[in-house]
């Protein structure tokens, strides 16, 4: 298994979710348990030695292998949702999309202070929701460790809006 193969099962999908936006569909590399179980595994080896404590999964996608990792290290998995999603007590954090604002928020009681949490999400693009998703890993008292990516889209220079200098960032594939 290589990343090659990975990058075959990444599907282009042009004009979604808007004209000129040349999407990358995650959909075919979930339906082929080889591919995911390669995903996890790359990721579990960038983290090997390590002490994690937790792994925050942002929504939605960020949930797939965000939660399959969590399980196969034997720490928590958090989510980060959309603003009013979560049942209990959380925090918000307010970040800017391309096209205007978005909220995620995490339940208040769900990382412990000085856990050293990696965030995860599916795909890297201008950084906005990681950066959002490590502020509130901070805001709890937790130490963001590192950020795993299945896909990074390099040219839109998501690493330097998140902080790339002092965080340990992770891609698969790069695009």
């Amino acid at each position: 298994m290589s990343i090659t193969n990975l990058k075959v099962k990444i599907r282009e999908v042009k004009d979604f979710p808007k004209k000129g936006i040349s999407f990358k569909d995650i959909t075919p590399l979930l339906a082929d348990p080889i591919l995911s179980s390669f995903v996890v595994e790359s990721f579990k080896n960038n983290l090997k030695d390590e002490k994690i404590d937790a792994i925050v999964g942002v929504e939605s996608r960020g949930f797939l292998f965000g939660m399959m990792l969590a399980n196969e290290i034997n720490v928590p998995f958090i989510p980060i949702r959309k603003a009013g999603k979560l049942p209990a007590d959380v925090i918000s954090e307010q970040y800017d999309l391309e096209y205007g604002k978005a909220v995620v928020e995490i339940h208040k009681d769900s990382i412990q202070k000085g856990w050293n949490v990696v965030v995860h999400d599916d795909l890297l693009a201008t950084g906005g929701t990681a950066k959002a998703a490590a502020n509130l890993v901070e805001r709890l008292g937790g130490k963001v460790h590192s950020f795993l990516f299945v896909i990074e889209l390099s040219f839109l220079d998501g690493r330097k809006n998140i902080g790339s200098e002092k965080n340990n960032i992770i891609s698969l594939l790069k695009y």
